[in-house]
């Protein structure tokens, strides 16, 4: 096993997204991750879908796209934490790894007697990282939190979307996802800590104040101000022209960042004169005329194609792009290049392989490591067992009578 987290070994009770993606980030970075599931059913998302994986035969499997996405690097085992015998082989695997990871609400790995407070006394350099809705603490603690809970509550949904429409989420549960990544980074810091002083702790993480704290220049605006923000669509409310604009053939995402490269744009659009017009020559002038400078430009931008932009201005060093689909994006030359499509064999699929997006992580001395695919439910269990609590077959055969595993 390769990789700067090779060594750590990682006990993951987490499903749906949050949690699981904390947990595939520090496989991805080499520590060997136990996704602990329940027997007979596993980790809720994997059955959402459609679309699943298909077999050979073109039938669906258990395995779902959106399980897919966040559970590769790990090596599933099944074990009901519910039943007192689940509870002990728990311990005991715990007791064998650096980082225990969950993000059951507030109270419930108590009624598992699996709560920080209850295993830290005998697990003192264990990193114990809590994901839930609300944190640990504070009026809100005991209550259930999700990703669209959480936007709502956090504000980014009351400046999310056109100011016609009524709020809107973001699509992608990137909360959870921002989330699972904070986790990662406190994670990292208290392996530090333990590494200096030998000692473990707990690392708290909440949907609520994850949202909260990237809301960042929106939510600085706010606080600066005292001016409730609005909605401001796919524009910039300190930047202009920073928008999607129309071109002849389409749209394309114009987005200028200062004064010399809105001279650059100007000049290329046959207006040279709106760099010198004190309406738009200064970047404050152009938000607070932000209308009339739409305005012009949508007139001059919907002359030509496209393509004309896109390669016309990236030329001159200004920012734009197109808006792609999904099929555009994994089929980009960049995105391909950097290795954000990457391809695994699975034992499930007809195809034998599962397609995944990769990690965006560049290190130049230990780069990310795609060892194990998305793991069936339960594939691993018999070998972690038998390899880390040396169980027998007879063992195993007992545990499994009783549905313990």
């Amino acid at each position: 096993m390769s990789g700067p987290l090779s060594g750590i070994r990682v006990f993951d009770l987490t499903r749906i997204l949050a949690g699981p993606t904390a947990t595939q980030m520090l496989g991805d970075l080499g520590a060997e991750v136990i996704k602990i599931e329940r027997p007979g059913a596993g980790d809720d998302t994997r059955k959402w879908g459609p679309p699943f994986i298909t077999d050979s035969a073109g039938k669906e499997t258990s395995e779902s796209a959106y399980y897919l996405a966040i559970n590769r690097n790990k090596k599933s085992v099944t074990l009901d934490v519910a039943k007192p015998e689940g509870q002990e082989i728990a311990k005991r695997l715990i007791a064998k790894c650096d980082v225990f990871v969950e993000n059951f609400k507030v109270g419930d790995m108590a009624r598992y007697n699996l709560a920080y407070d209850q295993i830290k006394i005998d697990f003192p350099r264990l990193i114990y990282s809590s994901i839930t809705g609300f944190g640990q603490t504070g009026p809100y603690a005991p209550r259930a939190g999700y990703d669209f809970l959480a936007q709502g509550m956090g504000g980014i949904m009351s400046i999310n979307g056109d100011p016609s429409t009524p709020p809107q989420k973001v699509a992608v549960a990137v909360t959870d996802i921002i989330c699972g990544i904070y986790s990662v980074v406190g994670i990292l810091a208290a392996l530090q800590h333990r590494h200096l002083t030998g000692r473990g702790q707990q690392v708290d993480l909440a949907l609520l104040d994850t949202q909260v704290s990237w809301l960042a220049n929106v939510g600085l605006q706010y606080l600066t101000s005292g001016v409730i923000p609005k909605q401001f669509g796919n524009e910039h409310p300190s930047i202009v022209p920073y928008s999607v604009v129309p071109s002849s053939d389409g749209h394309f995402i114009l987005a200028i960042g200062n004064d010399r490269q809105f001279a650059e744009f100007a000049k290329f659009a046959g207006k040279p004169e709106w760099a010198e017009d004190d309406r738009f020559k200064t970047n404050p002038a152009r938000v607070r005329n932000r209308v009339e400078c739409y305005r012009v430009i949508h007139e001059a931008t919907s002359q030509k194609p496209q393509a004309h932009w896109i390669e016309g201005l990236a030329a001159l060093d200004v920012p734009c792009g197109p808006v792609n689909n999904m099929k555009q994006v994994f089929e980009d030359p960049q995105v391909l290049h950097r290795g954000m499509k990457v391809t695994m064999p699975h034992p499930l699929s007809g195809k034998g392989t599962v397609d995944l997006i990769g990690n965006p992580v560049k290190l130049s001395e230990t780069p990310v490591d795609y060892r194990l695919a998305p793991p069936f439910c339960g594939q691993h269990t018999d070998a972690v067992l038998r390899e880390m609590l040396h169980m027998s077959d007879d063992e195993l055969a007992a545990l499994r009578a009783k549905k313990v595993i």
